[in-house]
C-alpha cells in the first residue's frame, strides 16, 4: 500500500453531521502528492465550547464557508481509488458517513485504515498513542494539533512511518 489519502475532520459540537473544517492529504508512491484544506458550513450550525476549546474554530469562522456536499466534489477528484486513513478512524470515519446521509449522498463504503489501532500494534512502549504522541515518535512535528490539514499531515506520516514497520500488517502487502 504505497498510495492513501489521510483524511481528518474537526466538528462543531458532538454530532457526527457538524464537520467545520476537514484537512486530506494524498500520498502517491511514498510521497505528498496533493493537499487540500477547508472550512465546512456544520450542520446543524451551532458550537459548543467544548469543541471550539479544542480547535478554535467559532461560527464566524465557518459562517460564510461552504456545505459539505461543495466541498466533498472537491476533494473526490483527488481521493479516487484510494484507501482513506485516520488516526482514530471510527470518530472520521463516522463523521463521513453521517454528512453524507445527512445530505443523501451515496456513501461508496471507502476503505478505512486506523493509524490509532496499527500504532498500537507496531509501536510498542509509547506513553500512549494520541495523535501528537504518535506522530512525534514518527518525526512529525504536529505544532498546530487540532488543524485539519495538520493533523491529516501527522496521520500521512504515522502512516508511512507504519508501512516501514517489520512488524506491521500493512507493510507486508506493499
Amino acid at each position: 500500500m504505497n498510495e492513501f489519502a489521510a483524511i481528518d475532520f474537526e466538528t462543531a459540537n458532538w454530532q457526527s453531521t457538524s464537520v467545520c473544517s476537514v484537512g486530506v492529504v494524498v500520498i502517491k508512491e511514498g510521497n505528498i502528492e496533493d493537499k487540500y484544506y477547508s472550512l465546512i458550513h456544520p450542520a446543524p450550525n451551532f458550537y459548543s465550547r467544548r469543541n471550539t476549546a479544542v480547535h478554535g474554530l467559532t461560527r464566524e469562522d465557518t459562517e460564510e464557508a461552504p456545505a459539505f456536499p461543495t466541498v466533498w466534489r472537491e476533494i473526490l477528484p483527488m481521493i479516487k481509488g484510494l484507501p482513506l486513513v485516520a488516526h482514530n478512524s471510527v470518530f472520521d470515519e463516522g463523521c463521513l458517513k453521517a454528512v453524507h446521509a445527512l445530505y443523501e449522498m451515496v456513501y461508496p463504503g471507502y476503505p478505512f485504515y486506523c493509524t490509532y489501532r496499527l500504532a498500537r500494534k507496531s509501536f510498542k512502549g509509547l506513553e500512549n498513542y494520541q495523535l501528537h504522541t504518535v506522530s512525534a515518535y514518527c518525526g512529525y512535528d504536529l505544532t498546530r494539533h487540532h488543524h485539519a490539514l495538520a493533523d491529516a499531515e501527522a496521520c500521512a506520516a504515522i502512516m508511512l512511518k507504519l508501512l516501514e514497520a517489520p512488524n506491521c500488517l500493512l507493510s507486508q502487502r506493499k
